[in-house]
């Protein structure tokens, strides 16, 4: 599914956010990134979701070379990597549906699918009921499920999470991570950089350790 072969990126004056990393997830796993802070964690995702470019090496997603892909393709390519962040990035003069909504408008689907596909992933993140409601108005942990239910309302194969328990206490994180185990059983890739190490080993799931943009270890299991 994801795919990185001697992968490295170097920003301007010399900075490399990551060097030379090789490495295979599987359709279906459920992955975390863990490192220090400036590790390369969040570089790793904005390869994947082609927000960035490697300066070196290939980055395949779902079979697709993202090395070779075109300017007019990154759309399309972006509608099936879901993207969560720790900011949660909503936009505060729109509903919660509205904020929901953006991914499907902008790829052009009508509204009777679009309010389908919204209350459905509402639903799975138990926000139903906030749906008129204004990002103001919500804790937390309830952005950051608007946050998950706009990453995922578009059914994509791939899942990224950028610190997504970052801003929350460990009751939260905790439920955070519960949904993401939820879509991971339907089959939804996922890649999660973290901080939080106790939770990654309650899950026992693989973890790739990141250090000065290096790839140090690869944890199939603890």
């Amino acid at each position: 599914m994801i795919s990185f072969d001697n992968v490295s990126k170097r920003y301007p004056g010399g900075h490399d956010g990551v060097s030379n990393i090789t490495l295979q997830i599987d359709p279906g796993e459920m992955v975390f990134l863990t490192g220090h802070s400036g590790a390369g964690k969040s570089t790793m995702l904005r390869l994947i979701a082609l927000l960035e470019r490697s300066t070196q090496g290939q980055v395949r997603v779902g079979g697709r070379n993202l090395t070779r892909l075109r300017r007019s393709e990154i759309p399309y390519h972006r509608r099936e990597v879901g993207m969560i962040f720790q900011d949660h990035r909503l936009l505060h003069d729109r509903t919660v549906f509205d904020n929901v909504a953006m991914p499907l408008i902008v790829a052009g689907m009508g509204h009777n699918e679009v309010s389908r596909r919204v209350r459905a992933a509402l639903d799975k993140v138990g926000l139903l009921q906030r749906e008129r409601a204004y990002p103001i108005t919500l804790s937390g942990g309830e952005q950051q499920r608007v946050g998950i239910a706009r990453a995922v309302v578009s059914k994509p194969p791939v899942v990224l999470a950028d610190e997504p328990t970052g801003n929350l206490d460990s009751e939260l994180s905790q439920e955070i991570m519960e949904l993401f185990q939820l879509f991971n059983q339907v089959g939804v890739t996922l890649l999660v950089a973290t901080h939080d190490l106790e939770l990654v080993r309650r899950l026992r799931k693989r973890t790739l350790v990141l250090n000065n943009g290096r790839l140090v270890q690869d944890h199939h299991s603890f």
